[in-house]
C-alpha cells in the first residue's frame, strides 16, 4: 500500500465560494478526513499521544477531534500528569499545568500537518442530560463568553484549528450559551477559525443553528444505533438548507461499537464505516469523519469508561476500518473536486435502506455536462447507471476497490446513455467510476 504524500502545512481554512466545500486560504480543496479522539487532552501522556497523532497521520487522516474538558472526568479527574482541567469547576479559571499539556498537543498536531477540531467542552456541561443527572451544568451565558474569549486568545494563533461547539447534547434552551461563547471565540480569535456545532446522536446542528451568523459549517451525528444508519438523507436534508453551508458526518457509526450501546446486538465493522463514510460523501459531504468504539475513550486495561470497550486504544488504531479510510480520501481528491454535487438520479432503482447506491458527478445540476460520475453500491449488485450525464461519445470505466485503494479498469466503450454493470464477485462494496474518456483523468485514487 503507498503512503500518503507528507501533508502540505497547515493553514487556516475557510468555506469555499459555492458554499459547499472547505478550502485553504490559497483556495485549494481540503477534503476533511477526521478521526474522534475526544479524550485525547484529558487521557493521554505526551509519549501517548504523539503516538496516536503519528498513526493516525501516517495513515491519511487530517483532522483530530478532542475535548478541552472532556466527557468523562473532564472537570474532577487530574489529567495524565496530575492536572485539573479547571480551578473550583470555575470556567472562568482555568488551571495553567493543564492547558500547557494541551497547547503541547495542538502544537504536535500541527508538526504533524494534523487540524485539531476543538470541543472547548463536551454539551453535558452545558445542559444536563437525562442520562448523565450526576454530572451538573456548569456553564452560564456569561462565564461561556469568558472563557470562549480566553481560548480564543490561547489558541488564535494556531494554523491548525476548528472550534467544535456542542459536545454530543441538543441545545434546547441553551443556544444563547453557545452564542455567547461563540461570539467570545471570534472576538479574540479575531473570526480566523471555522466554527461547526456537534450535536447529540440522530440530529444535526441545522436544528438549532443553522441560521447562527458564527456557524460556518453544520455536522450531523448520524450515530450508533443501527447497522443501517441512512445517513445520506441527513446529509441530503442539510445541503438543501438555505443559506447553504457545507455539511459533514461528524460522528457516524463506530468501528467496533455496540449497535444501540448493546453487545448483544452484535458490533460494528470494517464494512459499516466504509458505508457511512461513502454514503455521506457521495452525498455531497465536503469529508468525513471516522470513529472507533476503543479510540474516542482511549480504552485500556486499567480504565474503561464504558465498559463495551473490547480492545486496548493502541491495537484498535489499526482496525481494517480505520486503514480503508485513505481511500475515500484519496478517490475524492483524484477528480475535480470544488464541482462536484450529489446527483441520486444518475442511479436506477438506487435502493432504499442497506443496499442503497449513493451517487455523485461533477458539473452543473440539471445539465448533462459532467466529465466523471461515481456510484457508491454497500453490495455486490447489478447498476443501471444514467450516463447521459456525460456528453462525450466515448466513457473509461472503473472499479474502485474501496478496501485496497485499487481501480481496477473495465474499459473503455460507447456512451450509449444508459450502462448497466456489475461489480466484481468479491466485495462486498464498490465504487464505480465512469470518465469522459478524452478527460484523460489518472486511475481514480492516484493523481491526487
Amino acid at each position: 500500500m503507498t503512503p500518503m504524500p507528507a501533508p502540505p502545512p497547515c493553514g487556516d481554512l475557510r468555506v469555499s465560494d459555492n458554499r459547499r466545500f472547505l478550502v485553504r486560504a490559497d483556495g485549494r480543496p481540503f477534503f476533511w478526513l477526521g478521526d474522534t479522539a475526544w479524550q485525547l487532552f484529558h487521557d493521554l501522556n505526551r509519549e501517548e499521544a504523539e503516538f496516536y497523532l503519528r498513526v493516525r497521520a501516517a495513515q491519511g487522516f487530517n483532522v483530530i477531534q478532542a475535548v478541552v474538558l472532556a466527557e468523562h472526568g473532564g472537570r474532577d479527574v487530574p489529567n495524565a500528569y496530575g492536572h485539573l482541567s479547571l480551578q473550583d469547576n470555575d470556567p472562568t479559571r482555568p488551571n495553567e499545568g493543564y492547558f500547557e499539556h494541551v497547547d503541547w498537543i495542538v502544537a504536535t498536531a500541527e508538526r504533524l500537518g494534523l487540524y485539531v477540531g476543538m470541543l472547548p467542552t463536551w454539551g453535558s456541561y452545558v445542559i444536563q442530560a437525562p442520562w448523565s443527572k450526576h454530572i451538573r451544568p456548569i456553564f452560564t451565558e456569561e462565564n461561556a463568553a469568558v472563557y470562549g474569549k480566553w481560548l480564543g486568545r490561547r489558541y488564535g494563533g494556531c494554523p491548525n484549528l476548528v472550534w467544535i461547539l456542542g459536545g454530543d447534547r441538543v441545545a434546547d434552551g441553551v443556544v444563547n450559551v453557545w452564542r455567547a461563547m461563540a461570539n467570545g471565540l471570534r472576538e479574540s480569535d479575531g473570526g480566523r477559525h471555522l466554527i461547526t456545532f456537534h450535536p447529540a446522536g440522530g440530529n444535526t446542528s441545522a436544528r438549532w443553528v443553522h441560521d447562527e451568523t458564527w456557524l460556518d459549517f453544520n455536522m450531523i451525528q448520524s450515530g450508533h444505533a443501527c447497522r443501517c444508519g441512512r445517513n445520506w438523507e441527513m446529509i441530503a436534508a442539510d445541503y438543501a438548507r438555505r443559506p447553504v453551508k457545507p455539511v459533514l458526518d461528524g460522528e457516524p457509526i463506530y468501528e467496533d461499537h455496540p449497535f444501540g450501546q448493546q453487545p448483544a446486538n452484535g458490533y460494528s465493522d470494517d464494512h459499516d464505516v466504509r458505508q457511512a463514510a461513502y454514503w455521506a460523501v457521495f452525498s455531497g459531504a465536503p469529508g468525513h469523519t471516522y470513529g472507533c468504539h476503543d479510540i474516542w475513550m482511549m480504552n485500556r486495561p486499567d480504565r474503561h469508561w464504558v465498559a463495551t470497550g473490547r480492545m486496548h486504544w493502541r491495537e484498535a488504531l489499526h482496525l481494517p476500518g480505520a486503514l480503508d479510510m485513505r481511500h475515500v480520501r484519496r478517490l475524492m481528491e483524484s477528480r475535480p473536486f470544488l464541482t462536484r454535487f450529489p446527483d441520486p438520479s444518475l442511479v436506477r432503482n438506487p435502493g432504499c435502506d442497506w443496499d442503497h447506491a449513493a451517487a455523485t458527478r461533477d458539473g452543473t445540476p440539471g445539465q448533462s455536462d459532467a466529465t466523471f460520475l461515481m456510484v457508491y453500491t454497500p453490495v455486490v449488485r447489478h447498476l443501471v447507471v444514467q450516463t447521459s450525464a456525460i456528453p462525450a461519445r466515448r466513457l473509461r470505466t472503473w472499479w474502485y476497490d474501496v478496501r485496497e485503494g485499487l481501480a481496477l479498469d473495465a474499459g473503455e466503450r460507447d456512451n450509449p446513455g444508459e450502462l448497466g454493470l456489475r461489480p466484481p464477485a468479491y466485495g462486498p462494496d464498490w465504487a464505480l467510476v465512469i470518465d469522459d474518456a478524452s478527460a484523460g483523468y489518472a486511475p481514480p485514487g492516484q493523481g491526487a
